[in-house]
């Protein structure tokens, strides 16, 4: 499998993170005000205390997985792209990889919360709370509560994809969107609509990039394409082959 390839599994893996997290927070979370403004620590910590596997799962799928499937898909694309402007994939692997590092340190942080919560709260259900909302303050400012970094890369992505003629103007103008939504993050009135439409945008923009990445690889080598064309579609190891 060439990186190129991976990138497209990565893609669709990142997809089904943001599903798989939406899931659980809309019919699970959603009553303990998980996501908003109106979060009540008190009842997450008892519900952690109940149910820690469940939230250490979450935090794994929707941040540690995110986070290296994303990493592929950064480094993937930023070969596919280097092409159409060096200096421009250079910058998007660079945020991308920040980007990736912020989300898997939110999910080490995360983790860490849930299993101090669980040790504290049968003696003291109080501090137990105070201590997961510290840390929990500390994840949302990695990776959870703002989308600096994913809303500069979807955004400069879309943009170079297009350049590259990897993407057509809808596919462009939904990233451009998702990264302006990431960035809406940053207004305390604007950051919860902001995020859902940013996570929701970045589903459907993950699929996309999946769907396009696979889907040129295998007509790349279906069409028997020549080594310099092949390089660009699936890779330098998938030419070498």
């Amino acid at each position: 499998m060439s990186i190129f390839q991976a990138g497209g599994v990565a893609a669709l893996i990142c997809a089904a993170t943001y599903i798989m997290g939406f899931v659980l927070l809309v019919t699970v979370l959603a009553p303990l005000g998980y996501g908003t403004g109106a979060l009540d620590a008190a009842s997450v910590v008892a519900f952690i205390h109940a149910r820690p596997a469940l939230m250490l799962i979450w935090n794994m799928l929707i941040y540690c997985l995110n986070a290296i499937a994303l990493t592929v898909l950064v480094v993937a694309l930023s070969e596919r792209l280097r092409p159409a402007s060096w200096g421009w994939s250079a910058f998007i692997q660079a945020i991308g990889l920040i980007w990736a590092g912020l989300v898997l340190g939110a999910g080490m942080i995360a983790n860490v919360a849930v299993e101090r919560a669980a040790h504290l709260y049968p003696v003291d259900p109080s501090g137990a709370a105070d201590l997961w909302s510290i840390l929990h303050a500390v994840e949302l400012g990695l990776g959870g509560g703002n989308e600096i970094a994913g809303g500069i890369w979807i955004f400069s992505v879309s943009l170079l994809a297009r350049r590259a003629s990897m993407i057509a103007w809808p596919w462009t103008a939904l990233g451009m969107l998702v990264g302006v939504a990431g960035l809406a993050t940053l207004v305390p009135s604007l950051g919860d609509a902001a995020g859902a439409i940013f996570g929701l945008g970045a589903i459907l923009w993950f699929a996309v990039f999946g769907f396009s990445m696979l889907w040129s690889s295998s007509r790349a080598k279906a069409m028997n394409l020549p080594h310099q064309f092949r390089r660009l579609e699936g890779g330098s190891d998938q030419a070498a082959a």
